[in-house]
């Protein structure tokens, strides 16, 4: 049960990797109460470690423990803490993958999830998790964006990354470089534009987006001196799009695209992969960036920074990747509520029909 006069979104923030930075970046984003005066929190990850995250920077603790006992419930307060102290053992001596880490983290996630889809929370933020971690337990998922779409159904999704200037969505995700000539496909690119398009309209108020597409060889082929790629598979999704009213055009060479959509010649980018869509944002923006996965049923973004195994328990980590995801999802969060809420226009008035 919700707190009936309390109308403000309330976000699950699952911790990550006990053994990452997780619990520090939380820690140091909700300690300013602006924002925890915007929403209501609950975190799914471990009280001792966000205590010591805490004590390091010398914040007072803000939050109420709950134990973790199987079930899932909402709650009265402002922050509440699921404490899952069945993995103590954790404590603040690994600093590396583990596989109990791996089982942790995954806990916390999958539970974030229920919540979020039993009504218990309006969005999720997913802290850092360690793939290597997930693959010493057992879990096959090469990150939170597949695990998301598989537990949801979602047949179609997309990464995107909204960082500064830059907002890029990926048209392959967690892909070995030369396993993209197999998923990179006419269907793959279409679909990211679309979903792009759909997400400036709705989530970030673009109501007519200028959408720039990526070629995927050097100088976008050059007329076919460096592949067919983008003749025979991205040209015809572009097409498709401009079928279907989308304003969107390329391929372009992704050394100078980047560049023009930084000085505003473009609303957002599609990368073709990976690494060519998330160079670009985590330098103009790396404590900046958000991750926020497209085509779910659900609200979830994400810090764009992995586990930083090498800083963790030194105060060091900067929360602003954290504090970003957050707001956005609070944002994001509050335009659904505010859509919800609005009246259904009345079905279109028929003529009656003449008697026979």
């Amino acid at each position: 049960m919700r707190v009936v006069n309390d109308e403000r979104p309330i976000i699950g923030i699952s911790m990550g990797d006990p053994a990452g930075i997780g619990a520090e970046v939380i820690v140091k984003a909700l300690a300013d109460p602006v924002l925890r005066h915007r929403a209501r929190f609950i975190i799914y990850g471990m009280n001792e470690l966000l205590h010591y995250a805490a004590d390091l920077a010398e914040f007072d603790v803000f939050w109420w423990r709950d134990q973790y006992n199987g079930r899932l419930r909402s709650y009265p307060h402002d922050v509440v803490v699921v404490d899952y102290d069945q993995y103590s053992i954790l404590g603040t001596a690994i600093r590396a993958p583990s596989k109990i880490g791996g089982e942790a983290s995954m806990r916390f996630c999958l539970d974030a999830i229920e919540a979020v889809q039993n009504g218990l929370t309006d969005a999720i933020v997913t802290a850092p998790i360690s793939k290597e971690s997930w693959k010493l337990a057992g879990f096959g998922f090469p990150g939170h964006t597949e695990l998301l779409a598989q537990r949801t159904g979602a047949r179609r999704y997309n990464m995107m990354f909204a960082g500064g200037p830059l907002r890029v969505v990926l048209a392959t995700v967690h892909l070995p470089l030369m396993a993209i000539w197999n998923k990179l496909n006419i269907g793959a690119v279409f679909q990211s534009i679309e979903l792009l398009h759909q997400a400036m309209v709705e989530w970030f108020d673009v109501p007519k987006p200028r959408i720039a597409v990526c070629g995927l060889n050097p100088h976008a082929s050059e007329n076919g001196q460096f592949g067919d790629e983008e003749e025979r598979i991205i040209a015809p999704a572009i097409l498709m799009a401009r079928e279907q009213g989308i304003e969107v055009s390329g391929p372009y060479p992704s050394d100078t695209l980047f560049l023009r959509a930084k000085a505003g010649a473009f609303d957002a980018v599609v990368a073709m992969y990976h690494d060519q869509g998330l160079i670009p944002v985590k330098l103009l923006a790396f404590d900046q960036a958000v991750n926020l996965t497209l085509g779910l049923p659900m609200i979830r973004t994400s810090p764009d920074h992995g586990t930083a195994f090498d800083i963790v328990g030194k105060n060091r980590a900067n929360p602003g990747s954290m504090r970003a995801a957050i707001e956005l999802a609070v944002d994001l969060a509050i335009k659904r509520k505010r859509r919800q809420a609005e009246p259904s226009p009345p079905p279109p008035q028929t003529s009656p029909k003449p008697p026979l």
